[in-house]
């Protein structure tokens, strides 16, 4: 069976005041989804700003233009806060993910979880 053409995306071509204006909106969406404790939602978010930086890295130097501004250093200043905050939602996240898991796996082996008896019986 033939396959249907595999059609190219065009990439939206922003400016670096549109990509750094994206940037700030995607941090304030991680910060909001971080606190909710919607992870998976967190994690896309965290690849779709990964992206942006990405775009950003990739724009001609003759593009750059908005990064030397007041205007952006005022952004900056902005979403460092909320990176702050976030990396401190994010640990205690994952810490408190890491005690769980401890207790699930000290409970099974304790022969109270689903793998009761398992290891209390004597042959």
């Amino acid at each position: 069976m033939m396959q249907p053409p595999k059609l190219k995306r065009p990439v939206p071509k922003y400016t670096e005041k549109q990509l750094w204006e994206r940037y700030l909106g995607a941090t304030e969406e991680l910060l909001k989804f971080i606190k909710a404790g919607d992870i998976d939602t967190f994690l896309e978010l965290v690849d779709q700003r990964q992206q942006l930086m990405e775009m950003m890295q990739a724009l001609p130097e003759s593009e750059r233009d908005f990064s030397s501004t007041p205007e952006c250093d005022a952004m900056r200043e902005q979403i460092k806060p909320m990176d702050m905050q976030i990396m401190y939602k994010a640990r205690t996240w994952l810490n408190k993910s890491r005690r769980n898991n401890a207790q699930v796996r000290n409970y099974d082996v304790t022969g109270y979880g689903a793998n009761a008896g398992l290891f209390s019986r004597e042959y």
